[in-house]
Protein backbone atom coordinates (compact mmCIF):
# COMPACT_ATOMS: atom_id res chain seq x y z
CA UNK A 1 0.00 0.00 0.00
CA UNK A 2 1.35 3.69 -0.56
CA UNK A 3 -0.38 7.21 0.60
CA UNK A 4 0.49 10.62 0.57
CA UNK A 5 0.26 12.53 3.38
CA UNK A 6 -1.25 16.59 3.02
CA UNK A 7 -0.81 18.96 5.58
CA UNK A 8 0.11 22.78 6.24
CA UNK A 9 3.61 22.65 7.16
CA UNK A 10 3.31 25.45 9.39
CA UNK A 11 0.84 24.20 11.89
CA UNK A 12 2.51 22.35 14.89
CA UNK A 13 -0.09 20.45 15.95
CA UNK A 14 -0.28 18.89 11.95
CA UNK A 15 3.35 18.61 12.37
CA UNK A 16 2.96 16.24 15.53
CA UNK A 17 0.11 13.85 13.59
CA UNK A 18 2.02 13.49 10.72
CA UNK A 19 5.19 11.95 12.99
CA UNK A 20 2.98 9.90 14.26
CA UNK A 21 1.28 8.68 10.97
CA UNK A 22 4.98 8.11 9.73
CA UNK A 23 6.55 6.14 13.26
CA UNK A 24 2.73 4.05 12.89
CA UNK A 25 3.06 3.22 8.66
CA UNK A 26 6.78 2.65 9.32
CA UNK A 27 5.91 -0.56 11.60
CA UNK A 28 3.42 -1.80 9.37
CA UNK A 29 5.79 -1.65 6.07
CA UNK A 30 3.34 0.82 3.70
CA UNK A 31 5.01 3.41 1.43
CA UNK A 32 4.52 7.08 2.25
CA UNK A 33 5.05 10.18 0.70
CA UNK A 34 5.28 13.39 1.60
CA UNK A 35 4.66 16.77 0.62
CA UNK A 36 8.12 19.14 0.03
CA UNK A 37 7.22 21.31 2.54
CA UNK A 38 6.22 19.19 4.49
CA UNK A 39 9.37 16.52 4.52
CA UNK A 40 11.85 19.92 4.68
CA UNK A 41 9.25 20.89 7.93
CA UNK A 42 10.32 18.24 9.61
CA UNK A 43 13.75 17.90 9.20
CA UNK A 44 14.24 21.46 10.10
CA UNK A 45 12.48 19.77 13.42
CA UNK A 46 15.18 17.29 12.93
CA UNK A 47 12.49 14.28 13.06
CA UNK A 48 14.03 11.81 9.95
CA UNK A 49 11.06 10.57 7.68
CA UNK A 50 10.84 8.64 5.28
CA UNK A 51 13.23 9.59 2.08
CA UNK A 52 10.28 9.62 -0.50
CA UNK A 53 8.58 12.67 -1.28
CA UNK A 54 6.15 13.62 -3.82
CA UNK A 55 6.50 16.29 -6.27
CA UNK A 56 4.49 18.74 -6.69
CA UNK A 57 4.98 21.29 -9.57
CA UNK A 58 2.25 23.87 -11.08
CA UNK A 59 -0.34 21.50 -10.02
CA UNK A 60 0.26 18.68 -11.14
CA UNK A 61 2.16 15.97 -8.79
CA UNK A 62 3.51 12.53 -9.32
CA UNK A 63 5.81 10.02 -7.00
CA UNK A 64 9.88 10.04 -7.86
CA UNK A 65 10.01 6.76 -9.22
CA UNK A 66 6.03 6.52 -10.58
CA UNK A 67 4.67 4.51 -8.35
CA UNK A 68 0.70 4.92 -8.02
CA UNK A 69 -0.72 6.23 -5.08
CA UNK A 70 -3.52 4.03 -3.41
CA UNK A 71 -4.80 6.72 -0.88
CA UNK A 72 -4.10 10.42 0.16
CA UNK A 73 -4.40 11.18 3.71
CA UNK A 74 -5.47 14.71 4.58
CA UNK A 75 -4.23 15.79 7.81
CA UNK A 76 -5.64 18.97 9.07
CA UNK A 77 -9.20 20.34 9.30
CA UNK A 78 -11.87 21.04 5.89
CA UNK A 79 -10.08 23.72 4.54
CA UNK A 80 -7.07 20.90 4.24
CA UNK A 81 -9.24 18.32 3.05
CA UNK A 82 -10.34 20.97 0.26
CA UNK A 83 -6.73 21.91 -0.72
CA UNK A 84 -6.04 18.11 -1.15
CA UNK A 85 -9.04 17.36 -2.94
CA UNK A 86 -8.33 20.07 -5.54
CA UNK A 87 -4.78 18.54 -5.87
CA UNK A 88 -6.04 15.44 -6.33
CA UNK A 89 -8.54 16.47 -9.02
CA UNK A 90 -9.93 13.84 -11.18
CA UNK A 91 -7.02 11.35 -10.34
CA UNK A 92 -9.28 9.19 -8.65
CA UNK A 93 -7.28 8.57 -5.39
CA UNK A 94 -9.44 7.98 -2.12
CA UNK A 95 -8.99 10.72 0.26
CA UNK A 96 -9.02 9.90 4.12
CA UNK A 97 -9.40 13.08 6.45
CA UNK A 98 -8.14 13.68 10.05
CA UNK A 99 -9.12 15.90 11.78
CA UNK A 100 -6.88 18.64 13.44
CA UNK A 101 -8.93 21.63 13.18
CA UNK A 102 -12.30 22.68 14.37
CA UNK A 103 -16.04 20.79 12.96
CA UNK A 104 -14.25 18.55 10.46
CA UNK A 105 -17.39 17.56 8.52
CA UNK A 106 -14.66 16.54 5.60
CA UNK A 107 -11.78 15.84 7.95
CA UNK A 108 -13.84 13.79 10.66
CA UNK A 109 -11.34 10.79 11.92
CA UNK A 110 -10.46 12.21 15.24
CA UNK A 111 -7.25 11.96 15.98
CA UNK A 112 -7.84 9.60 19.32
CA UNK A 113 -8.90 7.43 16.60
CA UNK A 114 -5.74 7.48 13.98
CA UNK A 115 -4.47 3.92 14.81
CA UNK A 116 -7.58 1.96 15.06
CA UNK A 117 -8.89 4.00 11.65
CA UNK A 118 -5.60 3.42 9.51
CA UNK A 119 -5.35 -0.36 11.25
CA UNK A 120 -8.95 -0.59 9.34
CA UNK A 121 -7.58 1.14 6.36
CA UNK A 122 -4.61 -1.37 5.89
CA UNK A 123 -6.85 -4.35 6.66
CA UNK A 124 -9.17 -3.02 4.19
CA UNK A 125 -12.26 -2.98 6.03
CA UNK A 126 -13.29 0.78 4.94
CA UNK A 127 -15.78 1.78 1.85
CA UNK A 128 -15.57 4.79 -0.97
CA UNK A 129 -17.76 7.39 -0.60
CA UNK A 130 -18.48 9.59 -3.99
CA UNK A 131 -18.99 13.39 -3.33
CA UNK A 132 -20.00 15.74 -6.09
CA UNK A 133 -18.34 18.53 -7.61
CA UNK A 134 -19.13 21.97 -9.43
CA UNK A 135 -17.56 23.39 -12.36
CA UNK A 136 -16.87 26.61 -12.79
CA UNK A 137 -15.89 28.60 -16.26
CA UNK A 138 -15.54 31.93 -17.04
CA UNK A 139 -16.70 33.76 -19.87
CA UNK A 140 -14.25 34.99 -22.66
CA UNK A 141 -12.16 37.97 -20.69
CA UNK A 142 -12.22 36.07 -17.35
CA UNK A 143 -9.70 33.61 -15.69
CA UNK A 144 -10.04 31.95 -12.39
CA UNK A 145 -7.08 29.89 -10.49
CA UNK A 146 -9.38 27.22 -9.23
CA UNK A 147 -12.40 25.58 -11.47
CA UNK A 148 -13.83 23.06 -9.41
CA UNK A 149 -15.49 23.20 -6.23
CA UNK A 150 -15.94 20.31 -3.34
CA UNK A 151 -18.23 22.90 -1.34
CA UNK A 152 -19.32 25.90 -2.69
CA UNK A 153 -18.87 28.24 -5.59
CA UNK A 154 -20.12 31.68 -4.66
CA UNK A 155 -20.14 35.69 -6.07
CA UNK A 156 -20.19 38.28 -3.42
CA UNK A 157 -19.92 42.00 -3.02
CA UNK A 158 -15.94 43.81 -2.43
CA UNK A 159 -15.94 44.96 1.05
CA UNK A 160 -18.20 47.58 2.11
CA UNK A 161 -19.48 48.01 -1.90
CA UNK A 162 -23.37 48.47 -2.56
CA UNK A 163 -24.44 45.11 -2.88
CA UNK A 164 -24.82 43.63 -6.37
CA UNK A 165 -27.01 41.72 -8.90
CA UNK A 166 -26.65 38.30 -9.85
CA UNK A 167 -29.05 37.13 -12.78
CA UNK A 168 -29.40 33.79 -12.55
CA UNK A 169 -30.11 31.39 -15.70
CA UNK A 170 -30.49 27.44 -15.07
CA UNK A 171 -30.89 26.19 -18.46
CA UNK A 172 -31.35 29.23 -20.18
CA UNK A 173 -34.42 30.20 -18.86
CA UNK A 174 -34.25 33.29 -16.33
CA UNK A 175 -34.72 32.12 -12.30
CA UNK A 176 -34.42 35.50 -10.92
CA UNK A 177 -32.16 38.38 -10.29
CA UNK A 178 -31.10 38.08 -7.28
CA UNK A 179 -30.19 41.88 -5.20
CA UNK A 180 -28.25 40.86 -2.50
CA UNK A 181 -24.66 40.75 -0.78
CA UNK A 182 -23.76 37.69 -3.07
CA UNK A 183 -25.17 34.40 -4.13
CA UNK A 184 -23.54 30.66 -3.03
CA UNK A 185 -24.24 27.62 -5.49
CA UNK A 186 -23.11 24.56 -2.68
CA UNK A 187 -22.68 21.00 -3.51
CA UNK A 188 -24.89 18.23 -1.24
CA UNK A 189 -21.05 18.08 0.71
CA UNK A 190 -20.77 22.35 1.01
CA UNK A 191 -24.58 22.39 2.41
CA UNK A 192 -23.04 22.26 5.88
CA UNK A 193 -19.59 25.05 4.87
CA UNK A 194 -20.88 28.39 3.45
CA UNK A 195 -24.69 27.89 2.82
CA UNK A 196 -25.55 27.04 6.52
CA UNK A 197 -24.13 30.00 8.04
CA UNK A 198 -26.35 31.84 5.40
CA UNK A 199 -29.42 29.77 6.27
CA UNK A 200 -29.37 27.04 3.61
CA UNK A 201 -31.11 24.01 3.76
CA UNK A 202 -28.88 20.83 4.39
CA UNK A 203 -28.46 17.58 2.02
CA UNK A 204 -27.44 14.27 2.66
CA UNK A 205 -23.78 14.56 0.50
CA UNK A 206 -25.07 11.41 -1.52
CA UNK A 207 -28.08 13.81 -2.64
CA UNK A 208 -28.17 14.74 -6.17
CA UNK A 209 -28.66 18.57 -5.98
CA UNK A 210 -27.46 22.10 -6.23
CA UNK A 211 -28.11 24.60 -3.87
CA UNK A 212 -28.74 28.24 -4.55
CA UNK A 213 -28.28 30.41 -1.59
CA UNK A 214 -28.54 34.27 -1.15
CA UNK A 215 -26.42 36.27 0.65
CA UNK A 216 -28.09 39.21 2.79
CA UNK A 217 -30.89 39.10 0.53
CA UNK A 218 -33.00 42.26 -0.50
CA UNK A 219 -35.95 40.38 -0.88
CA UNK A 220 -38.63 39.02 1.88
CA UNK A 221 -40.15 36.59 -0.97
CA UNK A 222 -36.56 34.74 -2.10
CA UNK A 223 -35.65 31.84 -0.75
CA UNK A 224 -32.61 29.21 -0.68
CA UNK A 225 -34.05 26.52 -3.68
CA UNK A 226 -32.07 23.26 -4.96
CA UNK A 227 -32.20 22.04 -8.48
CA UNK A 228 -31.09 18.96 -10.07
CA UNK A 229 -27.40 18.58 -9.91
CA UNK A 230 -27.98 18.26 -14.42
CA UNK A 231 -29.23 21.43 -14.64
CA UNK A 232 -26.53 24.29 -16.02
CA UNK A 233 -26.28 27.71 -14.13
CA UNK A 234 -25.37 30.86 -16.08
CA UNK A 235 -24.57 34.35 -13.50
CA UNK A 236 -24.43 37.54 -14.97
CA UNK A 237 -23.65 40.02 -12.39
CA UNK A 238 -23.50 43.70 -12.02
CA UNK A 239 -21.82 45.58 -9.67
CA UNK A 240 -21.77 49.42 -8.99
CA UNK A 241 -17.90 49.39 -9.35
CA UNK A 242 -17.44 46.90 -12.10
CA UNK A 243 -16.40 44.02 -10.21
CA UNK A 244 -17.25 41.25 -8.00
CA UNK A 245 -15.76 38.65 -6.23
CA UNK A 246 -15.92 34.84 -6.77
CA UNK A 247 -14.91 32.32 -4.52
CA UNK A 248 -14.32 28.44 -5.08
CA UNK A 249 -14.66 26.65 -2.18
CA UNK A 250 -12.68 29.77 -0.26
CA UNK A 251 -9.94 30.57 -3.12
CA UNK A 252 -11.16 34.03 -3.82
CA UNK A 253 -10.31 37.12 -6.76
CA UNK A 254 -11.54 39.72 -8.03
CA UNK A 255 -13.00 39.68 -11.87
CA UNK A 256 -15.07 42.41 -13.59
CA UNK A 257 -18.40 42.41 -13.83
CA UNK A 258 -18.47 41.73 -17.53
CA UNK A 259 -17.31 38.29 -16.95
CA UNK A 260 -20.67 35.73 -16.94
CA UNK A 261 -19.82 32.45 -15.10
CA UNK A 262 -21.33 28.93 -16.27
CA UNK A 263 -21.71 26.50 -13.58
CA UNK A 264 -22.37 22.74 -13.74
CA UNK A 265 -21.70 19.42 -12.22
CA UNK A 266 -18.30 18.37 -12.99
CA UNK A 267 -17.33 15.15 -14.77
CA UNK A 268 -15.81 13.58 -12.14
CA UNK A 269 -16.24 13.33 -8.19
CA UNK A 270 -14.11 12.87 -5.08
CA UNK A 271 -13.69 9.65 -3.23
CA UNK A 272 -13.84 9.64 0.30
CA UNK A 273 -12.78 6.98 2.51
CA UNK A 274 -15.10 5.98 5.39
CA UNK A 275 -14.30 3.48 8.15
CA UNK A 276 -16.59 2.26 11.41
CA UNK A 277 -19.43 4.54 12.65
CA UNK A 278 -18.28 7.88 10.71
CA UNK A 279 -20.87 8.76 8.87
CA UNK A 280 -23.08 12.34 7.93
CA UNK A 281 -26.00 11.62 10.63
CA UNK A 282 -23.37 11.48 13.28
CA UNK A 283 -21.74 14.38 12.40
CA UNK A 284 -24.59 16.21 12.70
CA UNK A 285 -25.65 14.85 15.55
CA UNK A 286 -22.02 15.35 17.03
CA UNK A 287 -20.82 18.85 15.14
CA UNK A 288 -24.34 20.60 15.13
CA UNK A 289 -26.22 19.03 18.31
CA UNK A 290 -28.90 17.82 15.70
CA UNK A 291 -31.99 17.25 17.65
CA UNK A 292 -30.67 18.27 20.81
CA UNK A 293 -33.00 19.59 23.51
CA UNK A 294 -36.08 17.51 22.09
Amino acid sequence: MTIAIFGNAMKTNTLDEVRHLLDFMQLRGVDVYLSHELRQELDLRQYKPFPSEWVQSEGEWHTPDGESIDFAVSVGGDGTFLTTANVIGDKNIPILGINCGRLGFLADVQTSEVDLIMDRLIKGQYTIEQRTLLSVTPSLGGHLASQYALNEVAVMKQGLSSMISVETLIDGELLHTYEADGLVLATPTGSTAYNLSIGGPLMMPQAKGILLSPIATHSLTVRPLVIPDNEQIDLRVRSRNGSYMVSVDGRSQIVEDTVTLHIERAHYTIKLVQIGEHSFIQSLKDKLMWGRGN
